[in-house]
């Protein structure tokens, strides 16, 4: 079982290593379809996804963490 300070280290490693990928993307992909935008404002929307992903992906670790446990739970109850 993981823990919520696990849960939440191992989200923001996911989504910071996540960002620079998604930084350098939109460095490169939003010239292509004529989006210029500054460095600053590109990087203060990409901090707003961020954080999105942050508290979604904590939220779907803690869900399933939940499920297991219920479902280790059930095995120890039918044996």
């Amino acid at each position: 079982m993981q823990t919520r300070k696990g849960s939440l280290f191992e989200t923001c490693i996911n989504i910071g290593i996540g960002w620079v990928v998604a930084m350098a993307t939109q460095i490169i992909v939003f010239p292509w379809f004529d989006i210029h935008i500054s460095l600053s404002t590109n990087f203060q929307i990409s901090l707003i996804f961020t954080a999105v992903a942050i508290i979604r992906g904590y939220i779907i670790r803690r869900v399933f963490n939940r499920w297991t446990v219920y479902r280790l739970a059930k095995l120890q109850i039918n044996k």
